[in-house]
């Protein structure tokens, strides 16, 4: 006869059956520790994790977190906010026989700050005054894209006298350069970052060796880290130290020759060239350069439907278009502030929809093929398009070479 279970082996079944359900969880008399136990025909496993390190590492996951952010941030948020261009007028404020030239450096910034492109980050240095000191150069504006009248304020106001610390001046410009934003992101521009110097003198008054002042600075240069582009404008420069500066030109990337100015006018000309003028041509000239092969890769697919080859003309369609000239097309809308500006300004932006028109005939030619449709009408639309096209590009190749006739020449 069976008889039934006793109340010890019930509750040794009743344990078993604790220790089969999986994974226990209790608090213990020590504080806030808890104790994991691992069950389930395994012995058990206790592992306390005290509560300080425990806040540990919650805390240490928030910091990556955050790091992870930041780092994004740095990464793609910043330089989206980049300025186009980073240009630092560097001024010559050394006496000089005639007080008014100082003004007249002043009255030429006043118009061409005016003029900069609306994504420009600008700055004002000086250099002048006594070898070895720490005032013979100063940075009287920093950048900035909202301070164009606080430049013109500051040249007015600048301090003259002292000698020619053209060296010091160029690599304390340089250094301007290197600063960062939060989290260490650098501050150079989307496009170009230059010095434009205007300057009385060709030679640094502190050191007579030009080969060192140019490897002095191109050295710094190459310590920032940055491509920058130095536009030397000597204004009423002695005729024997011309060539002096033409070397210190060469110091920065994509050099030019220095412009020599010897007039208030030719000063008023050779500000307004190298701040708006050329970057107006670089990128007209950038977006012409990008537009021109994708419509050559369209008339590519085009000849590609006529052989029956379908599969190679959508490619070459897909690849057409999306050309990468949005920065381009940005800038150029900034300076759209003097005739010549807008002009191009709207040149670019009818050739890029005249592009788009290309690029929608051809599509349709290939729709038209894959259906096996009558490819004549619409061979005809494109040709129009396509003629329309080279049309517009003829003529914005004749506006951007009558801006380069306006170019102050060199000496």
């Amino acid at each position: 006869m069976t008889g039934s279970p006793s109340a010890d082996s019930a509750g040794a079944d009743d344990d078993a059956k604790a220790q089969r359900a999986g994974v226990r969880q209790e608090a213990t008399a020590a504080g806030d520790a808890r104790v994991y136990q691992a069950g389930r025909d395994l012995r058990i496993l206790s592992i306390r994790i005290p509560r300080s390190i425990r806040n540990a590492f919650l805390v240490l996951v928030v910091l990556t977190l955050l790091g992870g952010g930041a780092w994004a941030v740095v990464r793609w948020v910043l330089p989206a906010y980049a300025p186009t261009y980073k240009t630092q007028f560097l001024m010559d404020t050394t006496a000089v026989a005639d007080s008014g030239d100082a003004d007249a450096v002043a009255a030429s910034l006043r118009t061409v700050v005016g003029n900069a492109g609306d994504s420009d980050a600008l700055a004002l240095r000086r250099f002048g005054g006594e070898c070895g000191t720490g005032g013979n150069t100063a940075q009287l504006v920093d950048f900035g894209t909202d301070n164009r009248q606080d430049i013109v304020r500051a040249a007015q106001q600048a301090p003259v006298g002292g000698r020619a610390t053209l060296l010091r001046g160029i690599v304390q410009a340089v250094d301007d350069f290197s600063g960062t934003f939060a989290f260490g992101a650098d501050q150079r521009a989307k496009q170009v970052n230059r010095i434009v110097v205007v300057t009385r003198h060709g030679k640094d008054a502190c050191d007579d060796d030009t080969d060192f002042v140019r490897r002095e600075i191109a050295d710094r240069i190459r310590a920032a880290g940055l491509k920058i582009e130095f536009r030397l404008i000597g204004y009423q420069v002695p005729e024997d130290q011309s060539e002096s500066l033409k070397s210190i030109a060469t110091a920065g990337s994509n050099p030019a020759e220095p412009v020599f100015a010897h007039t208030r006018a030719d000063l008023d000309a050779a500000l307004e060239w190298s701040t708006n003028t050329e970057p107006v041509l670089r990128n007209a000239t950038k977006i012409v350069d990008v537009l021109n092969p994708a419509v050559t890769r369209i008339n590519t697919a085009v000849r590609e439907i006529d052989e029956g080859r379908l599969g190679e003309a959508g490619q070459n369609l897909d690849r057409a278009r999306e050309p990468h000239i949005g920065t381009e097309f940005e800038d150029l809308g900034g300076r759209a502030k003097t005739p010549e500006g807008r002009d191009v300004n709207d040149r670019a932006a009818q050739l890029r929809e005249q592009q788009k028109t290309v690029l929608d005939a051809a599509d349709r030619m290939l729709e038209a093929a894959r259906d096996k449709a009558s490819l004549n009408v619409r061979h005809e639309a494109f040709e129009k398009a396509a003629s329309d096209y080279n049309t517009q590009v003829d003529a914005m190749n004749k506006a951007l070479a009558g801006l380069r006739a306006k170019a102050p020449a060199a000496r």
